[in-house]
């Protein structure tokens, strides 16, 4: 049976008919049209759905969107402030770190969650961070370059 819910969206406030085992990513791409999310693997292991839950990272493939009332969910689009990039998008494109573009969201987000439990990470503590995110293209040194760029510049 479908139902309304609260959620609570990149600092919004949104009413969202949900259907029953109905997932965050898909709510979030289909029903409030924020698709910077991705769907990857749709199994929780390569990264691409990463987004914020009250600061910390979390794949929105795996976590019924009921769970999320209540809290805060950032997507990479909640980053943006007053039309400016957040430093960690900017500094992923400095860096080179976006290629296809497709595993970018999940890394930004991941390394955001880093940098606000942990805002001088060192290369490993990055590499663990982002171990969970895969990405065909940068090769990752690119991707650490970046995370570790915002880190330096604290």
């Amino acid at each position: 049976m479908k139902k309304i819910i609260e959620l609570q969206v990149n600092g919004q406030t949104h009413e969202v008919l949900i259907k029953p085992q109905q997932t965050l990513l898909e709510v979030l791409r289909d029903s409030l049209g924020l698709t910077g999310a991705k769907e990857g693997c749709g199994l929780g292991a390569c990264g691409a759905c990463t987004v914020l839950i009250d600061g910390e990272a979390a794949l929105s493939c795996l976590m019924l969107v009921e769970s999320a009332v209540g809290k805060e969910v950032v997507t990479i689009e909640g980053l943006a402030r007053e039309g400016e990039l957040d430093p960690l998008q900017n500094s992923f494109v400095e860096h080179g770190a976006i290629q296809c573009g497709f595993c970018s969201p999940g890394m930004i987000m991941v390394g955001r969650a880093l940098l606000a439990q942990n805002p001088t990470p060192t290369r490993d503590q990055i590499r663990i961070a982002i171990a969970g995110n895969l990405c065909r293209c940068t090769g990752y040194q690119k991707i650490v370059d970046a995370i570790e760029a915002v880190a330096e510049a604290k």
